[in-house]
Formats: C-alpha cells, sequence, structure tokens
C-alpha cells in the first residue's frame, strides 16, 4: 500500500496543508523577487530619466555659439575673422580702430559695400590702420532655390580661413567680385572651390569646398553665428558695419568710412 493509503485522514489534511502553506511561500517569494525586480526597473527608469532631463535642461541653458563643435582657426570672439596686413586670416592689427564688418556673400547690398568701400578698406588694413574682421552669415538662404548658398559661401570663407588663411581676404574678395544675384541657385560646391584655388589656396584645400567638407565642417558655425548677431541690438541686416562697436550707417559715399575710421584712429 501506498504511504498516503497508510495515513489517517487528519494526517492527510494536515499534509495537504502544508504542501499548500509551501506553495504559498514560494509563490510569495516569487511576488517578492518580480516587486523587487520591478522597483530595481522603475528606480533606474528614474534615474535615467532624471540624467535625460538634466541633459536637457543644461543644453538649453547653453548659449547659441557654445553648442557649436568647430570653430575657424583664429576666430574673433567666436563671431569673426580676423583680417591682417598681409590679408592673412586670423592676424590682428593691434592699436587701430576695429571695423566689424557682417555679410552675407548673397546679398547685393553687402556688393554695393564691397564696390563702395572695399579698395579704402584694402589700404588702411595694408597700412596698418584698421583692424578688420569679417563676420560671414546665412540671411539669405531662402532667395537660394533651396541650394543654401549663403551657407555654403559663408562655410567656405570659414574653411579657407581654417585651412588656407593666406588666402582668405582674396577670397573674400572673388566670391563678391563673383556673387551671384538673389533667387538663383547661386555658385556650385566646385566653382566655389575654384574660386579658392583662384584665391591662392592649394587644390586640396579647394577640394575640400568642392566635395561639400568645408560645408559639413563649418555650416553649424556659420547657422550659430547667424541666430547670436540676431539677438544683437545693433543688427539691421546685412551689411551691419561697426567702427569699435558702434554701428556705422553712412557708408554709400565714398571717403565716409574712411574718414570715420581716421577719426576713430
Amino acid at each position: 500500500m501506498s504511504t498516503s493509503q497508510n495515513m489517517s485522514k487528519a494526517e492527510r489534511r494536515d499534509a495537504a496543508r502544508a504542501e499548500a502553506l509551501s506553495l504559498q511561500k514560494k509563490q510569495q517569494a516569487r511576488e517578492k523577487t518580480t516587486r523587487l525586480i520591478t522597483l530595481g526597473l522603475l528606480g533606474a527608469l528614474v534615474i535615467f530619466l532624471g540624467v535625460v532631463v538634466w541633459f536637457i535642461v543644461q543644453e538649453g541653458q547653453k548659449s547659441t555659439m557654445e553648442r557649436v563643435d568647430r570653430f575657424p582657426a583664429g576666430v574673433v570672439e567666436e563671431t569673426g575673422i580676423a583680417v591682417g596686413a598681409s590679408g592673412a586670416a586670423g592676424e590682428r592689427t593691434e592699436d587701430a580702430p576695429r571695423l566689424d564688418v557682417y555679410v552675407d556673400y548673397m546679398c547685393p547690398i553687402c556688393g554695393q559695400f564691397e564696390q563702395t568701400n572695399g579698395a579704402s578698406i584694402d589700404e588702411l588694413r595694408e597700412s596698418g590702420e584698421v583692424d578688420l574682421v569679417i563676420h560671414p552669415v546665412a540671411i539669405l538662404d531662402r532667395v537660394s532655390q533651396g541650394t543654401e548658398y549663403s551657407t555654403r559661401a559663408a562655410s567656405a570663407a570659414a574653411w579657407v580661413a581654417d585651412q588656407a588663411p593666406e588666402a582668405f581676404e582674396a577670397y573674400n574678395d572673388l566670391l563678391f567680385a563673383n556673387q551671384p544675384p538673389e533667387n538663383t541657385g547661386g555658385l556650385t560646391n566646385a566653382q566655389l572651390g575654384d574660386l579658392a584655388e583662384q584665391a591662392g589656396a592649394s587644390s586640396d584645400v579647394a577640394g575640400g569646398i568642392a566635395s561639400g567638407e568645408a560645408e559639413r565642417e563649418f555650416s553649424e558655425w556659420v547657422t550659430a553665428v547667424t541666430a547670436d548677431v540676431q539677438t544683437k541690438d545693433f543688427f539691421g541686416g546685412t551689411p551691419t558695419v561697426l567702427i569699435d562697436g558702434e554701428k556705422f550707417q553712412d557708408w554709400q559715399t565714398v571717403g565716409n568710412l574712411t574718414q570715420a575710421i581716421s577719426q576713430a584712429g
């Protein structure tokens, strides 16, 4: 006979109760383990979400320029490219009035500014009478048929300043000499690269513009400079001209800008 058959009714009842209690304890242990795992996962999720929120808050508190990963070599105050007496980017002219010019390479009024004042600015720069800082911005991407010409041209200028600084001023001049009209696609990257080579940059530097590498490297910087300047009280579109930090608007007549710089000096 089996053991259960030898057990009395009371013993069988006690055994059943013991087995049920054992099963209950096992179930409770499983539930406790599940609760601990769940609480652990929820805790980890809360911590993760807290880190994400903290990161978002920290990023949101950063200024536009603090989000930029790559600046051109020799950049001035994060937004401008200094041009020295030799025409090289990154060179400063000490003890001279500072001339800041915010330009968009598709802006026709910037082209007029260059035609009216480019030669006299070059003379002052070469003679050490002005500390020139050019700020390439991209206000007019919307009028380049979707090619974002302003951003591409400004990025190319930043690339030349970074990779071939000695060619920067010549490249800046060529961008205006070959300025495309508004509401066109502008110059291609290959054409922008050709202009860099004409300015004296190497074929490798020109190739970086033609391939789009220049835009990939510096479009973030151009976008940040553009966003940053539009928060400034002095900015009224391109060109914006500052002499020692003071806005100068009467540049349409040849000689006015030169006179104002000389008086500042």
